[in-house]
């Protein structure tokens, strides 16, 4: 750190939609932000970018680990960091970016699925260090403060988007595991002074034999986790469930978070998907095994491995006939044969579930057309908010976006709290014994008997991180006034451990009378009830439950999450500006290589880029940042009354449309203002030539649209060829620099 010097601002090179639409803004980000003499660099935390940093004496190009280097940066007070959306690696998408990487002459090791060489197995701890939510954990040094900016809810209460009509007799509805689980068997302590420390965590076996898994530090005040999910529960329920929806005539759909959990939930994917071809792998499954399937990557891996196969023929066979006495499956796309059990990373939980309720507790079926649900969601630890929200509304009827109220969000997940932390610290276990944690004295701290193949995990919480979090939420709730709830449920352990810190400090502050602690279900339906009222609501809660949360109820109130206001106060003094989810950005890219549209939304950017450099403004005293982010907001309310969001479909509106007509609403913002002459002076003629070369400018934007593109790769896009497709306005171009 010493000796790299960062920029004013920081903008994250990332991956997909995001990465594109960022070739055309960044540009337009940068020209505006010399006038206020703000630098503003760009940190590679592309999925392609980790992979190349792994292996320095491999690759021969310079590529550093900014991934690192921004980890330590968020860690001093001058961090000001803009953070898109970034791919959070399944295993078969880190296995796709490897084999496009090493297309494009990188020398890369193969993604080895089972180890067996020393060599082999240095390479697998290299790959599994950006499987899964690697950057998050490491960029979030502080908790997060996320809610709807005024203009975008403002907008969608004016112009509301589609909801799914909702019947009090629907069958849709929510089945998690009462028993075995997670949830029922979680252990949680908080650790006292003499307790901080180094902590084992022990197997061992029934044959007698000790195995360390991992050692772990932690300080006095830390929270600290422990639990299991039952393989033999897991299996019977998964079969209980097929067979149930097979009665009730409606889909069977699977909602996890495959990313995020990137060690638990792809096996709880893979149990899913063994139960569902159960004959097929009680008859084939040592062949299909020997060919590298593993049921974990999902049905298309398992299908584009039987080529190779001589069995192909009759495995094939065998599985259409299984297919054909299971229920139907929830589609990914029914049109290309999708499934939910395709791809362990399309049945993200926090896109899913929101998708079915805000479409009436509908989801698409094989043969194209909306059908009932049963949404299978195993662990039962926040299973109960999405089973409260169908409850509800087959009670009330769908949320009306026009006149409901907002739910912000302030959420633990500094120094990567709660879940966050079972990622090193999750295993599947080889042989039946006992799992212990123990401190460095010899105590206990947790202790579990476990079968073969049960799913072992602890996670943690710090004292620092949770004690942030509950004054960051005091703040909020000061700041607006409105019901805030703690979503804390007093028989899990975990919460438990949570609510001890809460109350003391609550009533230190004297709010104690200003909050709720609800369980998640019973906080489901007061916020719902809230809302629906328009009425506002604060929901504070932990890691996990804030990525759910912060989809859910903009999806119902905004149509999508991608447009939210995203901070994280970083507790050290600086601040991270996340613009939204990206979880629908893979269409968006095959829609641009085959049509040359992107329909990717930059409204998450906009508002990113406001707060920032408003946040630079304050913390630096630089009153020309102030006005820039001041003039961003000016932009996007323009953007929002004026139509300029981009459209679904070719032919219309894009990304690139959307953006130019944001440089000339920021360049009018600027030039119209008064506190500034110099400004004023320096964005009047970019204003003017802006506005005069509108219908110019929009003709070269569109000129080759309707047209197949070549991005020169998915993962890792060929830059010179990326700006020709996302800058294609030589006018533009030459107005902005």
């Amino acid at each position: 750190m010493a000796d790299q010097k960062f920029p004013d601002v920081v903008y994250t090179k990332v991956d997909e939609a995001p990465e594109l639409a960022s070739a055309s803004l960044l540009p337009i980000i940068r020209s505006f932000a010399t006038a206020a003499g703000v630098s503003v660099g760009l940190k590679d935390i592309s999925l392609a970018g980790r992979i190349l940093a792994l292996f320095p004496e491999r690759v021969k190009e310079d590529r550093p680990d900014d991934l690192k280097a921004l980890g330590d940066w968020v860690k001093t007070p001058d961090a000001n960091v803009i953070k898109l959306p970034n791919i959070s690696a399944s295993v078969p998408q880190l296995v796709a970016a490897i084999r496009e990487l090493q297309g494009q002459g990188f020398d890369l090791p193969d993604y080895p699925e089972e180890p067996q060489t020393d060599e082999e197995k240095e390479a697998r701890a290299r790959y599994d260090a950006v499987k899964g939510s690697a950057v998050n954990p490491v960029l979030r040094e502080g908790n997060s403060d996320r809610r709807a900016a005024v203009a975008v809810k403002n907008y969608a209460m004016a112009n509301p988007h589609s909801m799914g009509e909702w019947s009090s007799d629907s069958k849709t509805h929510v089945s998690a595991m009462s028993s075995g689980d997670f949830y029922s068997n979680e252990t949680s302590r908080t650790l006292t002074e003499s307790q901080g420390g180094r902590v084992s965590i022990e197997h061992e076996a029934d044959d007698g034999s000790v195995t360390v898994l991992k050692e772990v530090e932690f300080p006095a005040g830390t929270v600290v986790d422990a639990t299991y999910m039952s393989a033999s529960a897991l299996d019977a329920f998964l079969a209980e469930q097929i067979e149930k929806t097979k009665e009730e005539g409606i889909l069977f759909s699977l909602h996890l978070k495959a990313t995020m959990m990137k060690v638990s939930d792809p096996i709880l994917f893979g149990h899913a998907v063994r139960e569902f071809l159960k004959p097929v792998f009680e008859t084939y499954g040592d062949e299909m095994k020997a060919a590298g399937i593993s049921p974990n990557a999902g049905l298309g891996d398992l299908m584009a491995r039987l080529a190779d196969m001589p069995q192909k023929a009759e495995i094939e066979a065998e599985i259409e006939r299984v297919m054909k006495e299971r229920p139907p499956l929830y589609m990914v796309n029914s049109d290309r044969g999708i499934t939910n059990l395709h791809v362990p990373s399309d049945v993200i939980i926090d896109a899913s579930m929101p998708a079915v309720i805000r479409a009436g507790g509908k989801g698409w079926g094989p043969d194209g057309e909306p059908a009932d649900v049963n949404c299978v969601i195993p662990d039962n630890s926040y299973a109960p908010v999405y089973d409260e929200a169908i409850r509800y509304f087959k009670e009330t009827g769908a949320l009306d976006p026009t006149k409901s109220g907002t739910v912000q969000n302030v959420g633990l997940m500094a120094q990567k709290a709660e879940e966050y932390g079972s990622h090193p610290t999750t295993f599947e276990i080889p042989k039946a014994g006992t799992v212990r944690m123990k401190l460095a004295s010899g105590e206990v701290l947790h202790e579990h008997r476990v079968e073969a193949g049960d799913i072992w995990r602890s996670a943690s919480a710090r004292k620092a991180a949770i004690e942030d979090w509950v004054q960051l939420a005091i703040d909020r709730q000061k700041a607006e006034g409105c019901e805030a709830i703690f979503w804390l449920d007093a028989e899990r352990a975990h919460d438990k451990q949570l609510i001890d810190f809460v109350k003391p400090i609550l009533e230190a502050e004297g709010v104690a009378g200003n909050f709720k602690i609800l369980a998640p279900r019973e906080a489901t339906r007061a916020t719902l009830e809230t809302i629906r009222k328009g009425e506002n609501s604060i929901a504070v809660s932990g890691n996990v439950l804030r990525d759910y949360l912060t989809d859910l109820f903009p999806i119902l109130e905004l149509g999508t999450s991608a447009k939210m206001l995203s901070i994280v106060k970083l507790m050290n003094g600086g601040c991270m500006f996340e613009t939204g989810a990206g979880g629908s950005a893979p269409k968006h890219v095959q829609q641009l290589q085959e049509e040359n549209h992107l329909r990717w939304d930059s409204l998450g950017e906009f508002c990113a880029l406001g707060e920032s450099l408003k946040f630079l403004g304050d913390k630096n005293g630089n009153e020309k940042a102030r006005l820039l982010g001041r003039a961003v907001e000016t932009a996007t309310q323009g953007i929002l009354d004026h139509g300029r969001s981009p459209g679904r479909k070719a032919g219309q509106p894009d990304n690139r449309d959307s953006h130019y007509y944001f440089a000339l609403y920021w360049a009018k913002a600027l030039a119209g203002q008064d506190a500034d002459k110099e400004l004023a002076e320096h964005f009047t003629p970019i204003a003017k030539a802006l506005e005069e070369n509108e219908d110019k400018i929009i003709e070269e934007l569109r000129a080759n649209r309707g047209a197949e593109v070549d991005l020169g790769g998915y993962y890792n896009i060929d830059p010179k060829k990326v700006a020709s497709i996302m800058r294609p306005s030589e006018t533009l171009n030459s107005i902005i620099g």
